[in-house]
């Protein structure tokens, strides 16, 4: 009888073994997708920005001009140095957009990993449960 449990135990385990593979693949397709949308984000973020720097240099040309000063000397040094600013900014929110990517992606590695490594136990344990069942046999057989 104790045959029939290993070989029922063994099948239960590779099962399993398969299961949490399974999971893991997909914790790893999630956090993928994670990485895509911060990629995504930032693109919109970015376009955004730009368009509230264009605006707000729109704005502050305009009142420069109305106020009758010429846009030269300090004012196009200002001008100048939000422009700088401005590029600053955009890439460190490109350089914190690539850093939080590449954390989902090892993340996604690592689940990947996570994965293998409970089908490589899941095989350890399925052939620890056929070794029984092969000694089960033997004891019936009466070869000890």
């Amino acid at each position: 009888m104790s045959f029939v449990f290993d070989l029922a135990a063994a099948q239960q385990v590779g099962a399993l073994g398969k299961y949490n593979q399974s999971v893991q693949n997909r914790n790893a397709l999630i956090k993928e997708q994670e990485a895509e949308a911060i990629k995504k984000q930032t693109e919109f973020d970015l376009a955004r920005f730009d368009q509230q720097f264009e605006r707000l240099t729109g704005q502050t040309k305009v009142a420069t001009l109305k106020s009758g000063v010429e846009i030269s000397g300090s004012a196009l040094n200002i001008l100048r140095y939000n422009a700088e600013q401005a590029e600053i900014q955009k890439d460190v929110m490109d350089y914190n957009s690539q850093v939080a990517q590449s954390q989902k992606i090892e993340e996604a590695n690592f689940a990947r990993i996570r994965g293998q490594i409970a089908r490589r136990e899941a095989k350890i344990a399925q052939l620890g449960a056929y070794a029984r069942a092969g000694e089960s046999l033997l004891r019936i057989g009466g070869v000890t």
